[in-house]
Protein backbone atom coordinates (compact mmCIF):
# COMPACT_ATOMS: atom_id res chain seq x y z
CA UNK A 1 0.00 0.00 0.00
CA UNK A 2 1.24 3.49 -0.82
CA UNK A 3 0.37 6.59 1.19
CA UNK A 4 0.86 10.26 0.36
CA UNK A 5 2.30 12.89 2.72
CA UNK A 6 3.15 16.56 2.21
CA UNK A 7 6.26 18.11 3.75
CA UNK A 8 4.87 21.60 4.23
CA UNK A 9 2.06 20.24 6.39
CA UNK A 10 4.39 19.10 9.18
CA UNK A 11 3.57 22.10 11.35
CA UNK A 12 1.07 20.18 13.50
CA UNK A 13 -0.96 23.25 14.34
CA UNK A 14 -4.29 21.52 13.96
CA UNK A 15 -4.80 18.36 11.93
CA UNK A 16 -2.65 16.65 9.36
CA UNK A 17 -3.99 14.15 6.84
CA UNK A 18 -2.33 11.11 5.31
CA UNK A 19 -3.86 10.16 1.99
CA UNK A 20 -3.98 6.82 0.22
CA UNK A 21 -2.68 6.33 -3.34
CA UNK A 22 -6.01 7.56 -4.76
CA UNK A 23 -5.78 10.83 -2.82
CA UNK A 24 -8.48 9.95 -0.28
CA UNK A 25 -7.91 10.68 3.41
CA UNK A 26 -6.84 7.46 5.16
CA UNK A 27 -5.62 8.84 8.51
CA UNK A 28 -5.49 12.07 10.49
CA UNK A 29 -2.95 13.17 13.08
CA UNK A 30 -4.03 15.71 15.67
CA UNK A 31 -1.80 17.47 18.15
CA UNK A 32 -3.15 17.17 21.68
CA UNK A 33 -3.63 20.71 22.87
CA UNK A 34 -2.82 21.61 26.48
CA UNK A 35 -0.68 18.52 27.05
CA UNK A 36 2.51 18.84 29.10
CA UNK A 37 4.53 16.95 26.48
CA UNK A 38 4.40 16.40 22.77
CA UNK A 39 1.44 14.13 22.12
CA UNK A 40 -0.21 13.36 18.80
CA UNK A 41 -3.31 11.28 18.23
CA UNK A 42 -3.33 9.08 15.12
CA UNK A 43 -6.93 8.57 13.93
CA UNK A 44 -8.60 6.66 11.14
CA UNK A 45 -10.75 8.60 8.67
CA UNK A 46 -13.85 8.04 10.84
CA UNK A 47 -12.16 9.83 13.76
CA UNK A 48 -11.42 6.74 15.90
CA UNK A 49 -8.18 6.94 17.91
CA UNK A 50 -5.78 4.25 16.74
CA UNK A 51 -2.44 5.29 18.20
CA UNK A 52 -0.87 7.87 20.47
CA UNK A 53 2.57 9.24 19.59
CA UNK A 54 4.28 10.68 22.66
CA UNK A 55 7.71 12.25 23.06
CA UNK A 56 9.74 11.21 26.09
CA UNK A 57 11.59 14.36 27.13
CA UNK A 58 13.70 12.97 29.96
CA UNK A 59 17.15 11.59 29.32
CA UNK A 60 20.02 12.40 27.01
CA UNK A 61 18.44 11.28 23.75
CA UNK A 62 14.83 12.04 22.84
CA UNK A 63 12.58 9.06 22.22
CA UNK A 64 9.08 8.70 20.93
CA UNK A 65 6.70 6.06 22.16
CA UNK A 66 3.77 4.75 20.18
CA UNK A 67 0.84 3.44 22.17
CA UNK A 68 -2.15 1.42 21.06
CA UNK A 69 -5.06 1.06 23.50
CA UNK A 70 -2.88 2.53 26.29
CA UNK A 71 -0.06 0.01 25.82
CA UNK A 72 3.36 0.93 24.41
CA UNK A 73 3.85 -1.03 21.20
CA UNK A 74 7.05 0.67 19.99
CA UNK A 75 9.81 3.01 21.06
CA UNK A 76 11.64 5.03 18.42
CA UNK A 77 15.11 6.40 18.95
CA UNK A 78 17.80 7.86 16.78
CA UNK A 79 20.97 5.78 16.59
CA UNK A 80 24.31 7.46 16.08
CA UNK A 81 26.93 6.19 13.70
CA UNK A 82 30.00 7.74 12.18
CA UNK A 83 28.70 7.53 8.62
CA UNK A 84 24.97 8.13 8.64
CA UNK A 85 21.98 8.54 10.87
CA UNK A 86 19.58 5.72 11.46
CA UNK A 87 16.60 5.04 13.65
CA UNK A 88 15.59 1.95 15.54
CA UNK A 89 11.99 1.04 16.27
CA UNK A 90 12.08 -1.21 19.30
CA UNK A 91 9.06 -3.51 19.25
CA UNK A 92 8.56 -6.17 21.94
CA UNK A 93 9.97 -9.45 20.65
CA UNK A 94 12.22 -9.91 17.63
CA UNK A 95 10.28 -7.58 15.33
CA UNK A 96 12.39 -4.39 15.47
CA UNK A 97 12.71 -2.09 12.47
CA UNK A 98 15.97 -0.42 11.45
CA UNK A 99 15.45 2.71 9.36
CA UNK A 100 18.26 4.11 7.23
CA UNK A 101 18.63 6.62 4.44
CA UNK A 102 18.61 10.33 3.77
CA UNK A 103 16.00 11.58 6.21
CA UNK A 104 16.08 15.29 5.27
CA UNK A 105 15.48 14.32 1.63
CA UNK A 106 12.62 11.97 2.63
CA UNK A 107 14.43 9.00 1.10
CA UNK A 108 14.73 6.12 3.56
CA UNK A 109 13.83 2.47 4.10
CA UNK A 110 12.46 0.32 6.91
CA UNK A 111 14.13 -3.06 7.35
CA UNK A 112 13.25 -5.99 9.55
CA UNK A 113 15.74 -8.86 9.82
CA UNK A 114 17.61 -7.50 6.78
CA UNK A 115 14.53 -7.38 4.52
CA UNK A 116 13.04 -4.11 3.21
CA UNK A 117 9.44 -3.82 4.41
CA UNK A 118 8.70 -0.14 3.70
CA UNK A 119 10.12 2.74 1.71
CA UNK A 120 9.71 6.50 2.05
CA UNK A 121 10.50 8.42 -1.11
CA UNK A 122 9.70 11.46 -3.21
CA UNK A 123 9.87 9.31 -6.33
CA UNK A 124 6.27 8.17 -5.78
CA UNK A 125 4.94 11.67 -6.64
CA UNK A 126 6.38 14.36 -8.87
CA UNK A 127 5.29 17.29 -6.72
CA UNK A 128 8.21 18.83 -4.87
CA UNK A 129 6.64 18.86 -1.41
CA UNK A 130 4.94 15.46 -1.63
CA UNK A 131 6.44 12.10 -0.85
CA UNK A 132 5.15 8.60 -0.48
CA UNK A 133 5.33 5.75 1.98
CA UNK A 134 5.11 2.34 0.37
CA UNK A 135 4.48 -0.52 2.82
CA UNK A 136 4.70 -4.22 2.07
CA UNK A 137 1.57 -6.34 2.64
CA UNK A 138 1.33 -7.90 6.09
CA UNK A 139 3.16 -5.05 7.84
CA UNK A 140 1.54 -2.85 10.49
CA UNK A 141 0.51 0.10 8.28
CA UNK A 142 -0.42 2.40 11.16
CA UNK A 143 2.78 1.70 13.12
CA UNK A 144 4.99 2.42 10.10
CA UNK A 145 3.11 5.64 9.28
CA UNK A 146 3.26 6.75 12.93
CA UNK A 147 7.01 6.08 12.85
CA UNK A 148 7.39 8.28 9.76
CA UNK A 149 5.57 11.01 11.69
CA UNK A 150 7.90 10.51 14.69
CA UNK A 151 10.94 10.82 12.40
CA UNK A 152 9.53 14.10 11.09
CA UNK A 153 9.13 15.23 14.70
CA UNK A 154 12.78 14.31 15.41
CA UNK A 155 13.82 16.39 12.39
CA UNK A 156 11.59 19.28 13.45
CA UNK A 157 13.07 19.17 16.98
CA UNK A 158 16.61 19.17 15.58
CA UNK A 159 15.78 22.12 13.31
CA UNK A 160 14.34 24.08 16.25
CA UNK A 161 17.37 23.29 18.45
CA UNK A 162 19.78 24.42 15.71
CA UNK A 163 17.82 27.65 15.16
CA UNK A 164 17.83 28.35 18.91
CA UNK A 165 21.58 27.75 19.15
CA UNK A 166 22.21 30.08 16.20
CA UNK A 167 20.17 32.84 17.90
CA UNK A 168 22.33 32.73 21.08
Amino acid sequence: MTYQLKEKAWTFRDTYEIKDAEGEVAYRIKAKVFSMSNKFVFEDKAGRDLLLIKKRSLGFKPKYRIKRAGKTIATIEKKWSMWRSKFKVDIPGPNDYIIQGEFWKREFEFERKGKKVAEVSKKFWSWSDTYGVQIEPGEDQELILATVIAINLFLKDKNAAEAEAAAD
